[in-house]
């Protein structure tokens, strides 16, 4: 008892040195993620968000670690950290992994499978709606979901840091991209058709018309060094200087009434590309013209703007050649594109701005300009307004992920209560006991860990531990819902039997070491048998084992996923013995040894084993029928006992049972239970000597 109050107070000591997580990154550390050409620039806050210079100094962007805004814990405990370059439109331009702990990437898998996944962000937009796994019945034929492939046998861990990517890109753009929208935008009807030509889209308001004269636009500069810069102006006064239409040519019957047939295709093969992007038609039929001389094709105009609930609307050149329909104005015409993605909704009103720009001076002049502006909005009928996109929550998005798999495991969960539960009697009799134990394990091995990836792990315990003195979510365990249901079944058997519902019939690994026992039988290799005094203190070792894990949560968290290599369960079941020759060894080791000293490891080291065995304190009842004469003077149940879980007095030590159901099978079988043999064998004397008695 000296040993384990010592071994508390340590581990009680260590609580005060335990830390909420790892520093942010230097300036300097951050600067040199950036890639050219961009720069760091100065810090926004006290959040760890920075400023993104471009290569001429002038913002275009952010630059932040995911932990500080969203530390959303791993099966470790600890936050993934990842780099983050976001645009000022919310696009990402880098994402990259920082630090984490998650025990299938540290050693399993190895971090090149996580980094290959986090490049998939790259060109991608926050607004989008981002999720991790594969379209399921026609979602992938819509724009709405845009589909990240996750990693194999590590799809908890790349949802735990998708979800923490995309909160802290969401806080940085709530605080500084306040243009962004939350949720996919209006789009055009694809079916709603009105038969339009130009006039009924002048008629009825669909194309904005704006005309400004010379002498409107000379009175706008009236008092200034350019008043007297424009002769032609002077000349013509009621001429029109700008005769602007304005079209939004996102809904098909729109389109169809402004552009000649040829240019409408070319329009719809663009939008097959950019299905985001609004095209809006600008004519121009006075002299303003648009845009410069200098204007290069395919990039935002330099003399129009636009702008919509005081938030400005990127414009781009969409470069394609127009030719309008029949009855529209003659002048200049160019098709912009403006993204939905990013806040512009057409069906509420916004305004484009024209500059108009003079030069006075022949050397070096100055430019003066004034603002020309109208505003324009396209009606409700023809859009689709879905309303913002359900985002799933990540626990719904795991659970469909593995429906198949959580369907299977359920029904064999519930299969298996059952046999242990009110068929246990019939289950334990000779001749079915031993085959039926055998293909459920098999099935255990095969499914449960090798193809669900069910096996638990003493991981998930420290994980919830740090979770759980950090005050952070337990979310994370939610992303991994077989694993959930298993351990729902692990908790369930504690109330009914004690430990021995996952460590005899849920575990892969003690499967695979209750079949290397069976192998070593075959082979008739020879048994260790630890005496009953080194079975109790070997016994005792799983749980300073345990207690050492929880002791490197506090003191050295960031090394809890090597100090949990004391499992063997990633080795020889999750990464199916793929790994680096020292880890498979040690895997190797303890089922060679399981051949010869039965289930060496589950008996004597396995921390989670121990977690087991603390948990079943909440058993309920004793379940493991015994007799007056069991333990004295019959002990057929203890020599049998290879778990050495029943005592000389015939006690059962619960936290030791693995559900065998061996001892259940000799309590009720007549020919093996040595009381019911002398009970028989009595009552066959006493029948006898009846029969003589009578004769």
């Amino acid at each position: 008892m000296r040993v384990w109050r010592l071994l508390l107070g340590w581990v009680a000591a260590c609580l005060g040195a335990a830390g909420a997580g790892a520093a942010p990154l230097t300036r300097e550390d951050l600067a040199a993620l950036v890639y050219p050409p961009y720069a760091l620039g100065e810090p926004l806050g006290e959040t760890g968000v920075y400023q993104l210079l471009n290569s001429g100094g002038a913002e275009a962007g952010y630059v932040f670690e995911t932990e500080p805004l969203a530390p959303l814990p791993g099966f470790s405990g600890a936050p993934i950290n990842l780099f983050v370059m976001l645009d000022l439109e919310g696009t990402f331009l880098d994402v990259r992994l920082i630090s984490h702990n998650e025990p299938i990437f540290v050693s399993g898998l190895g971090e090149a499978p996580f980094r290959a996944f986090l490049e998939q962000y790259r060109g991608r937009s926050i607004s989008q709606s981002l999720v991790v796994g594969t379209p399921y019945g026609a979602a992938d034929t819509g724009s709405a979901l845009v589909y990240l492939d996750g990693v194999t046998k590590a799809t908890a861990s790349v949802r735990i840091a998708h979800e923490s990517l995309l909160a802290a890109a969401r806080a940085v753009a709530r605080e500084k991209l306040q243009g962004i929208a939350a949720g996919p935008p209006a789009h055009p009807d694809p079916d709603h058709d009105e038969a339009l030509t130009w006039e009924d889209l002048v008629a009825q308001g669909l194309a904005t018309r704006r005309t400004v004269t010379n002498a409107e636009v000379d009175a706008a500069f009236a008092g200034t060094i350019w008043a007297d810069d424009d002769p032609e102006a002077r000349a013509d006064p009621a001429a029109p200087y700008l005769d602007l239409w304005i079209v939004d040519l996102g809904p098909p019957s729109i389109a169809r009434a402004a552009l000649s047939p040829g240019t409408l295709a070319e329009l719809r093969r663009f939008l097959e590309l950019s299905p985001d992007d609004e095209p809006i038609l600008v004519i121009d039929a006075g002299r303003h013209g648009l845009v410069s001389e200098d204007f290069v094709r395919n990039t935002a105009p330099d003399r129009l703007s636009a702008e919509q609930d005081g938030l400005p609307i990127a414009l781009r050149d969409a470069d394609l050649s127009v030719t309008l329909a029949e009855g529209a104005p003659e002048g200049t015409a160019m098709i912009l594109r403006t993204d939905r993605r990013l806040g512009f909704d057409p069906t509420r009103e916004w305004r484009l701005d024209v500059r108009a720009v003079r030069e006075h001076g022949m050397f070096q002049p100055e430019i003066g300009s004034v603002t020309l502006s109208a505003t324009h909005v396209t009606p409700e009928r023809f859009f689709l307004r879905p309303g913002q996109v359900e985002t799933v929550p990540p626990w719904r998005e795991a659970l469909r992920n593995r429906q198949a798999d959580l369907m299977v495991g359920g029904a064999f969960l519930l299969g298996l209560l059952l046999l242990v539960g009110p068929l246990m009697k019939r289950l334990a009799r000779r001749g079915t006991l031993t085959p039926v134990r055998l293909a459920t394990l098999a099935f255990v091995t095969g499914f449960v860990g090798w193809w669900a990836q069910g096996q638990l792990s003493i991981v998930t315990v420290l994980g919830a531990i740090r979770t759980a003195w950090e005050g952070a979510s337990f979310a994370f365990l939610l992303y991994d819902p077989f694993s959930l249901m298993v351990w729902a079944g692990a908790i369930l058997g504690f109330v009914l039997w004690g430990r021995g519902l996952f460590c005899g019939w849920l575990c892969p690994f003690g499967a695979l070491q209750e079949f290397a026992a069976h192998l070593g039988r075959l082979l008739r290799l020879p048994q260790i048998e630890p005496s009953a005094r080194w079975d109790r203190l070997l016994k005792r070792l799983k749980y300073a084992v345990l207690a050492g894990l929880v002791a490197v949560v506090f003191l050295a968290p960031e090394q809890v996923d090597k100090a949990a290599e004391v499992e063997p369960f990633k080795t020889a079941i999750t990464v199916h013995f793929v790994r680096e020759w020292y880890y498979v060894a040690y895997a190797a080791f303890w089922l060679l040894l399981g051949m010869v000293l039965f289930k060496g490891f589950c008996r004597y080291v396995c921390p989670l084993g121990a977690v087991m065995a603390i948990g079943g304190l909440v058993r309920g009842r004793d379940w493991i029928a015994r007799r007056a004469d069991c333990g004295a003077p019959c002990q057929l149940c203890r020599v049998k006992c290879r778990y050495g879980a029943i005592a000389r007095t015939g006690r059962i030590d619960y936290s030791e049972c693995f559900q065998c159901l061996d001892c259940v099978q000799i309590h009720d079988d007549p020919q093996q239970c040595v009381p019911l043999i002398l009970e028989a064998r009595r009552g066959a004397r006493t029948t006898l000597a009846q029969g003589v008695a009578a004769t």
